[in-house]
């Protein structure tokens, strides 16, 4: 078996990194993650000197 070219193992590896890219570009614009709602948690309120919150 003769061995392959330089240029030819670099053109191969672009080309399978450019499919993977590809791959998983189109699986994320066929399946979009559900927009999130914010989930807003309320601190603990700080208190002054006197008893009073803020």
């Amino acid at each position: 078996m003769t061995p392959l070219s330089d240029r030819v193992v670099i053109v191969a590896l672009i080309a399978t990194v450019a499919l993977v890219f590809a791959l998983v570009f189109w699986t994320v614009r066929l399946h979009p993650a559900p927009d999130q709602q914010l989930q807003w948690r309320q601190g603990p309120a700080r208190l002054q000197p006197g008893g009073s919150t803020i």
